[in-house]
């Protein structure tokens, strides 16, 4: 088994995660967009080969890795829910994070606008979420933590490690990062450029 991935996405760092925690034999093969444009129909990363499967979703890669452990993914329709609120925050600020690199601002794009406002709206509503929020990353004794809070996690240290925003106005989600980051598999999948 192989993951495709770079070091630095959050997509690829709770695929990282997942496959820690469920202790499969997978390679990481550090990758970029020229790999992942010639290897994957979606022409980004991570993707995910075993044998004859390829995966292309960050999702159902970590769903794969899941079930291969007899691990619970996303239980229920709550935690789905939740689980793409944080991917919508998620997708929003890694497109402006791109767009502003070729030099393409939320002020000169009403789309990138609402980008920006998804992001606020995501991180208000899970901030405000106080059962989901305060009682996560209680850094377990056994793995496999809860993917909606590992996706958060990853979430929130990204946008910390490219300096997208500031968590200030955010205690609860704050405080969340950094339980997560005493977290082992959390900590030693810390993106670096």
């Amino acid at each position: 088994m192989k993951l495709f991935g770079s070091y630095t996405s959050p997509f690829v760092r709770h695929c990282r995660i997942a496959v820690l925690e469920t202790r499969a034999e997978c390679e990481f093969v550090e990758s970029d967009s020229a790999v992942s444009a010639v290897r994957s129909p979606t022409k980004r990363l991570p993707f995910l080969e075993d044998g004859e499967l390829l995966l292309t979703d960050s999702a159902s890669i970590i769903r794969y890795l899941r079930e291969r452990a007899g691990q619970p993914f996303l239980p229920d329709v709550r935690a789905l829910d939740r689980f793409c609120l944080v991917d919508t925050a998620l997708g929003a600020a890694v497109n402006l994070f791109v767009l502003e690199r070729d030099g393409i601002t939320p002020e000169q794009s009403p789309y990138l606008k609402r980008e920006r406002a998804r992001i606020d709206t995501c991180l208000r509503t899970l901030e405000a979420d106080a059962p989901f929020v305060d009682g996560a990353f209680p850094v377990p004794a056994s793995a496999p933590t809860d993917d909606v809070v590992l996706r958060l996690a990853c979430f929130l240290a990204w946008t910390q490690f490219r300096r997208r925003l500031s968590l200030d106005s955010y205690p609860k989600l704050s405080a969340l990062l950094a339980r997560a980051q005493k977290y082992e598999p959390f900590a030693v999948t810390a993106p670096h450029d």
